[in-house]
């Protein structure tokens, strides 16, 4: 199973995060993507921590439900591993070489930047460009996982129903979501973009330079804590105050005395690490800031981290510009768009 992707028919986007299990389907005429079905199912408890799967079988059930839930019939998927869990390395190589001797010479050099055994690991190599200060040579992008972290996805796949296909780097589906909002999108984004995606348990900053990363960077933070003190401040069961969160029906003090101190939490956060991207880097601005992951869907949200980095901030919305099938709800989708970025560039591999 490669993790860099390879042409493959009509995939369904599996996006396997910490909460939730999201999935996409997308067809295209000429330049246009139509969303043809989606669907995000919740997660069991524990069945995912920090992005890595601890319980194959409630994850794969999971994608199960989330696939009848969205009417779709394709069976072949794209998941993705977390970043953290992958080692990549460009390297170069002489640019006369065949693709099988290319092949060769990349199973050869790797042992000398992967830590693991190589019989532990599932690697792959992309070749990007020619080598910057030796036009005969060619840049050449290699990724590497764990075995065992490319395996539990593909065995939860095979649980809901469904083949792998393409096991890819959440780094590289971001890339594409991000490369096709900017090309439709009558935004200026600029030259630099940092995108900030803030899910139930971890917030990634992601800098991109010319639609591709430069910088990303996790730390712990995201909408669980907003969760937790609902559940506190009203006694609530986390399920309680996790359904009140997306459905409303909380107390009228609720806006000012826990929503509005997470925001400010949540801005303060994302100025931080913008903060600390600076200090680390050469870079001396960003351009722009697309917010992402199941926060950005707080109302206000843009405005006030705006305030406090100094940037434009704008809300991801990679479904902007497409068209809808019938069976979607455009307001459903409006609501869930920030948080499909890694879904959606896992459905685009459909039409590599």
């Amino acid at each position: 199973m490669s993790i860099l992707a390879r042409k493959s028919p009509a995939l369904l986007g599996i996006d396997i995060s910490s909460t939730s299990i999201k999935v996409l389907e997308l067809a295209k005429t000429g330049a246009h993507y139509r969303v043809e079905s989606y669907a995000v199912e919740p997660l069991p408890p524990n069945s995912v921590i920090e992005k890595n799967i601890t319980d194959a079988e409630q994850v794969g059930e999971a994608i199960g439900r989330a696939v009848k839930k969205s009417g779709t019939k394709t069976k072949l998927a794209a998941c993705a591993v977390a970043g953290s869990a992958v080692i990549t390395k460009i390297i170069t190589m002489p640019s006369e070489l065949t693709d099988e001797e290319l092949e060769i010479q990349v199973h050869l050099e790797a042992d000398q930047y992967i830590s693991y055994p190589l019989d532990e690991i599932n690697m792959d190599f992309e070749v990007m460009n020619p080598t910057a200060d030796d036009p005969d040579r060619v840049d050449v992008m290699l990724a590497a996982s764990r075995s065992d972290n490319v395996d539990l996805r593909v065995a939860a796949l095979e649980i809901g129903g469904l083949t792998a296909e393409i096991v890819d780097v959440e780094a590289f589906a971001l890339e594409n979501s991000v490369g096709l909002i900017v090309r439709d999108s009558a935004e200026d984004y600029g030259h630099t973009i940092a995108v900030v995606d803030i899910g139930a348990t971890v917030m990634t900053l992601s800098v991109l330079e010319d639609m591709h990363i430069i910088y990303a960077r996790e730390q712990a933070f995201g909408g669980k804590q907003l969760t937790q003190e609902i559940q506190r401040r009203y006694g609530l069961s986390y399920e309680e105050a996790s359904q009140a969160t997306r459905q409303g029906g909380l107390p009228d003090s609720y806006e000012l005395e826990v929503l509005e101190p997470f925001k400010e939490s949540m801005a303060q956060e994302v100025n931080r690490a913008m903060q600390f991207f600076y200090s680390s880097s050469q870079n001396a601005s960003v351009d722009s800031i697309l917010l992402a992951g199941g926060c950005a869907s707080i109302a206000g949200i843009e405005l006030l981290v705006e305030e406090r980095c100094g940037i434009k901030v704008i809300g991801a919305n990679p479904f902007a510009n497409m068209a809808l099938s019938s069976r979607i709800k455009a307001d459903a989708l409006s609501n869930d768009s920030p948080a499909m970025m890694i879904a959606c560039g896992l459905a685009l591999r459909s039409f590599d």
